[in-house]
């Protein structure tokens, strides 16, 4: 096998397990972490506190189509056990606040927040790898 195949075997399998265990705080964290702060700050949609404002909608989201399970009851089960293990009001199990919230998060703001990732990727990218 060509060591470029090798590399790139290695870094899918890594991004398997990763995914398998992923969570919404995984993709919460660097949502709302000094790299990526100011672009999601700048393109937040106007909103109100809401039991899934848009950073945690989306980190949800993210964590959901990571996930080899996929389902939205999963994602929504996941973030109410989170709430109740930090000690936050229980919340309901229920999709339907999941699913419009998402539907408030704005397309600009998800394709505008892909590309700063992919960007952000491409710079700590090994050359060899280009």
């Amino acid at each position: 096998m060509h060591p470029n195949q090798r590399a790139c075997l290695h870094q899918q399998q890594r991004v398997r397990r990763c995914a398998v265990n992923s969570d919404s705080y995984a993709y919460f964290n660097p949502l709302t972490g000094p790299e990526l702060l100011e672009p999601v700050e700048a393109l937040l949609p106007e909103h109100r506190e809401r039991l899934f404002p848009p950073t945690e909608a989306l980190s949800m989201f993210l964590a959901q189509t990571m996930s080899a399970d996929r389902s939205c009851l999963k994602a929504v089960d996941e973030a109410a056990i989170k709430q109740l293990t930090s000690g936050l009001l229980r919340c309901s199990t229920h999709t339907g606040a999941d699913c419009r919230a998402r539907q408030r998060l704005p397309v600009e703001m998800v394709a505008t927040l892909a590309s700063h990732v992919g960007y952000v990727m491409a710079e700590r990218t090994p050359q060899t790898w280009h």
